[in-house]
């Protein structure tokens, strides 16, 4: 069974109220998702394995650890996953990058790939999916189909969300147990018009500047 991670830190609880602001505007918005998210990467790497190198310090000869095998493939859903981009890549600079395009129908709240572009060896490494909201779980679970039709393994799937619903959290346990999830607030309910709720609107949106907060 893969993990469920919800950090509980108190500058990240801080900087989740200024991005829930509605007043907070858009260059604010991106900066603090972007610090929101390199925060994240230290428990999504957490027990990432180690292998020993011998290295020359200024002051001698010594064996380190460093991480093992390939780098990891940093995924975005499109569109708002690309908001946690840098702030993965600001910790991982030597991660490879892969991106899942999906839209949602406004009615059925299905979503649907679109688009998809990864590095050919893949199924190789490491894959973190990131997307700011997880709500009805749709969009995470089609993201994660898509990898596992390349060949990635269940277990070497990693999601990464900012806020998270309780029945989309439960839809992607349901659908694929042995992925780990980390998000960094679980909110109280899914609205029925697929809206999480406090929530801090549409994440795409507010990124992109493409709707007033107001």
């Amino acid at each position: 069974m893969g993990k469920y991670v919800v950090l509980q830190q108190p500058l990240l609880t801080h900087k989740l109220t200024i991005i829930r602001d509605k007043k907070t505007d858009n260059a604010t918005f991106r900066r603090v998702v972007d610090e929101i998210t390199e925060l994240m990467v230290y428990e999504v790497t957490r027990d990432l394995p180690l292998e020993d190198v011998a290295l020359e310090t200024p002051i001698g000869k010594t064996v380190q650890p460093k991480l093992a095998g390939k780098e990891p493939v940093i995924v975005p859903v499109l569109r708002a996953g690309l908001g946690m981009l840098n702030g993965f890549l600001h910790m991982l600079p030597n991660a490879e990058v892969g991106y899942i395009g999906m839209s949602r129908n406004e009615e059925t709240l299905e979503a649907h790939e679109y688009f998809v572009r990864v590095p050919q060896d893949i199924a190789e490494r490491k894959c973190f999916i990131v997307d700011p909201m997880l709500a009805t779980g749709g969009s995470i679970i089609d993201a994660i189909g898509a990898l596992i039709k390349r060949g990635v393994p269940e277990n070497a799937i990693r999601v990464a969300s900012i806020v998270a619903a309780p029945d989309g959290v439960k839809a992607v346990q349901a659908k694929y147990p042995d992925v780990d999830l980390y998000v960094a607030v679980e909110d109280e309910k899914l609205m029925p018009n697929g809206y999480i709720y406090p929530g801090l609107g549409d994440a795409g949106d507010r990124l992109n500047g493409t709707v007033k907060s107001d």
